[in-house]
This record gives structure tokens, sequence and C-alpha cells, in this order.
């Protein structure tokens, strides 16, 4: 009776453990790539409850959601022979669970060199310059070239942005030297441009003097209104001889001595 009892209690934990073990769960996001003696089943469990046979059958989970990526800092020689460091961040996920884990031995790590060795090689052959002002355009190169390369393993890749470029301090004075010399073009330019429009009114402004020269003594006129208009107590004119010849003409100083 005693023996049948162990027994009995023996074949009901057996039975328990076998249940645990083969009672299994997924979330949402995760699935399940099942090995049946060591055979890829061809669909994925989950989400939610499924059992697997004990001893003969072995789970790998795989994540679906999104997954970030930070690419380590870079050291790069760009197209016009500038050192800079560079760092980048990817944003990748699973499509394919089976080719995630058959197709690669850790797609993470993998996905990680492909990233680095893509951001060398193509920021190498970019210049500086398009590399600080063209960002969009590189993360989509680069996107394109990593996202090809990894979707044999089941993954897609959905962005891939450049964070930092660190430059030398000597290229970064360099930099400033030539934006402050840029600067000082234009607003030499500029003046330029003001100097000659200038000119170019002044020249219609004579053109209109020479066929009506009674402007020039409006704007003469007009000159000592402004002057008198200031605090200054003593001004100091030159008089044109055609404003004060009227004056100096007397009646009669032509005609002849009276006898």
């Amino acid at each position: 009776m005693t023996a049948a009892y162990v027994a009995v209690v023996v074949v009901v934990f057996l039975l328990v453990l076998f249940l645990i073990s083969a009672i299994k769960v997924a979330r949402e996001y995760e699935r399940g790539i099942v090995f049946r003696l060591g055979r890829l089943l061809p669909e994925p469990k989950g989400p939610g409850l499924f059992l697997l046979i004990p001893i003969v059958d072995r789970m790998v989970k795989v994540d679906l959601r999104t997954i970030t990526l930070n690419i380590p800092p870079q050291e790069v020689i760009t197209k016009d022979n500038v050192p800079v460091r560079v760092n980048a961040v990817a944003y990748f996920r699973i499509v394919q669970p089976q080719d995630a884990i058959v197709q690669v031995e850790n797609f993470m790590v993998a996905t990680s060199q492909k990233a680095q060795t893509t951001l060398r090689s193509v920021l190498g052959q970019h210049m500086l310059d398009e590399l600080l002002s063209e960002r969009e355009k590189i993360n989509a190169i680069l996107q394109g070239i990593i996202d090809e390369a990894t979707e044999p393993w089941g993954i897609k890749v959905s962005a891939v942005e450049v964070k930092d470029v660190e430059i030398p301090a000597g290229m970064q004075r360099a930099m400033a030297r030539q934006a402050e010399a840029e600067r000082e073009r234009r607003a030499k330019v500029i003046n330029a441009e003001g100097e000659f429009q200038a000119a170019e009114r002044l020249k219609d402004a004579a053109l209109v003097i020479e066929e009506h020269p009674i402007a020039l003594q409006l704007r003469y006129l007009q000159t000592l209104l402004e002057i008198g208009g200031t605090n200054n107590s003593t001004i100091i004119f030159p008089a044109p001889i055609d404003l004060i010849k009227p004056f100096l003409e007397r009646p009669g100083s032509s005609g002849s001595p009276s006898g």
C-alpha cells in the first residue's frame, strides 16, 4: 500500500514537471522559434499559450520590437582628407524571426559590425562640408546600404542617423577663420554694390541738374536749411556768384557819366 502511494506521488510529480516544461507563453511582441530534434518548425509559435514536447523541442524567443543600436564612434578620413570622429544610431526590427536565428549566428553583433563598416565606407566618400550640411542625404544612403545587407537575416532597418561629428581643434580654428573671411567678403561685396548704386543715382542726379540748373540752387538752399537746423552758432558757406550777381549790378552803372 505504501509503495503504491509513493508511485502515485512520483507519477503526479513527473506529470506536473512535464506540464511545466511543456507549457510556454509568448508575449504579443515575441515569437518562439522551435527546433524539434534539431529541425526548424515551419511556423513560429505565439503570441499566447502553446505547448512544447519536453526534451524533443527546443525554443528560442525572438523580440519583434524596434531595436535601438548605438554605433560606436568611428575614426573616418573624409574625401578631402580631414580626420573626423563620428558616431551614429540605427533603428531596426526583425520581420522574419526564423531567418534571424538560422541565417546568422548573432544578429545583434552582425548588424552592429555591418553598420560600423558601412559608416566608415560611406563617410569616406564625402567631403567634410557634405557631412556637416547634407546629413539627411547621408543618413538615407547609410539606411539603404545597411538594410540591403541585413535583409537576408530577416532584419528591416528603418532609420540610420549620424549623431555627432567631432572635428580636430586645429580644423575647427581653420573653419572659423574661413567663415570669418567669408563674412568679410560678403560685407565688402555688399558695400561695393551700395557704392555702385549710389554712383548710379548721383549720375542720374547730375543729368537732371545739367538739364535744369535751377535744381542745383534748390538743392543748395535745402542743404543750408538742414545745416541751420543744427545747434551751430556760426555758419560759413560759399555763395554762388549767380545768386548775388543781380545785386551787384546797379541801375545806371553801365550808362555814360553826366556832363
